[in-house]
């Protein structure tokens, strides 16, 4: 009995250290995946903290040694201080959906969902349980190809493209995917999973390369990502594509990329913009950066753009995409986590109000308990809710 007390409290202990993760950020970038990832697992982590308690409890009852009743009791009280740290982002939950809802409706028309064949692939609510512990279920009749084309200066790069195995009747929507990797690292393998679960939906998605800095800095990244936009304008003919119903989606480094691209003056024509927590006003990051700041955001900027906000202060503005905000840009989804710590939300939510200041179509998606690049748990609470009105924003922007 006395081995099952001592391993009652360590359990106790584990999901306690697991659950802090929930509210604590992460101080260094080793750390980083637990700041991600226990937030999003969290209702997991309340149902095993829930039986650890009970657990606890029932052992405490059954003790009569003083000693290894007050272990146990040890062991109750950790588990109860963990079950209410993991049970944070479930009752943050309903009125995190309830803001989304409203904010699409408000942006898109209280009809935005669709109602024909497209709809009946959709996730049917924000958050399913069963597709947090087996997994979000994607559909292996997706094809993809590797295909090399030259970046702006030659370079080799290469795209992904996923298509459905089975071609829809009519040329398909196309959407251009690029990766973060704090325009340091990734290539276009990255995002797969998401990638093959649109389209199995009936788009086209083209993850696209480009060139890393600190070898290669800023505008290099734009140049290779209008490359591979104007390849797939080019290739729309070969590729059973609509090349005008094009949207651009991007993580991190990737969503500043896209929206930047998108913003530009004579940026190819796109029909919508998703971006996961991309950085927005780079200036204001370098002097602001998040705290604790895992990545070192200024040396990152550095890297990226060969200075800081001072010496090269025409560069930062030219690379920030808030630079670019006037009306008749494209619809465009904003998904951050207020708990991000790589890119600051607050950073979002400027972008957000001066694209509505300017009669611009936005949608601003909001998870208060995740981190940056909480979609890397593709099963987990923040990627559910994101993939539930992604799939909608897109179907309202290109999938007619």
């Amino acid at each position: 009995m006395s081995r099952v007390i001592w391993l009652g409290l360590l359990l106790s202990l584990l999901g306690l250290f697991l659950s802090l993760w929930v509210v604590v950020p992460a101080p260094t970038f080793a750390l980083l995946p637990l700041g991600v990832g226990a937030p999003e697992i969290s209702p997991l982590l309340l149902v095993l903290n829930g039986l650890l308690w009970v657990g606890a409890i029932a052992l405490s009852r059954l003790q009569r040694r003083p000693r290894f009743r007050q272990i146990a009791h040890s062991a109750i009280a950790l588990s109860l201080i963990a079950v209410l740290l993991s049970s944070v982002p479930m009752l943050q939950l309903p009125s995190t959906v309830r803001r989304a809802e409203q904010s699409m409706r408000e942006a898109l028309g209280e009809t935005y969902g669709a109602s024909g064949e497209v709809a009946k692939t959709w996730r049917s609510q924000p958050f399913v349980w069963l597709d947090l512990m087996r997994g979000i279920p994607i559909p292996a009749q997706v094809l993809a190809e590797s295909v090399e084309y030259a970046a702006a200066d030659g370079t080799p790069l290469r795209l992904v493209k996923y298509q459905p195995a089975a071609a829809p009747a009519r040329k398909m929507g196309v959407i251009a995917a690029i990766y973060g990797g704090a325009w340091r690292s990734g290539d276009a393998e990255e995002n797969a999973a998401f990638n093959r679960y649109l389209a199995a939906q009936g788009y086209t998605v083209i993850a696209l390369d480009y060139r890393h800095a600190p070898a290669y800095p800023f505008p290099a990244q734009l140049q290779d990502v209008q490359a591979g936009l104007q390849l797939i304008r080019q290739r729309a003919e070969d590729w059973g594509i609509d090349g005008d119903r094009l949207a651009l989606i991007g993580w991190s480094a990737g969503a500043h990329l896209a929206t930047l691209a998108a913003f530009q003056p004579n940026a190819i024509p796109v029909r919508a913009i998703v971006s996961y927590y991309g950085p927005v006003d780079l200036a204001e990051g370098y002097r602001s950066p998040p705290r604790p700041d895992p990545i070192d955001t200024r040396a990152v900027l550095t890297d990226f753009l060969q200075g800081t906000p001072d010496s090269r202060p025409a560069d930062y503005r030219a690379a920030s995409p808030i630079t670019y905000v006037r009306p008749g840009l494209p619809p465009t989804l904003l998904i951050y986590g207020d708990r991000d710590h790589i890119v600051k939300p607050e950073f979002g939510q400027q972008l957000y109000r001066q694209l509505v200041a300017n009669q611009n179509t936005a949608v601003l998606l909001r998870l208060p308990w995740a981190e940056h690049a909480f979609d890397a748990v593709f099963r987990g609470i923040g990627n559910q809710i994101a993939l539930y009105y992604t799939e909608r924003f897109l179907d309202w922007a290109i999938g007619q």
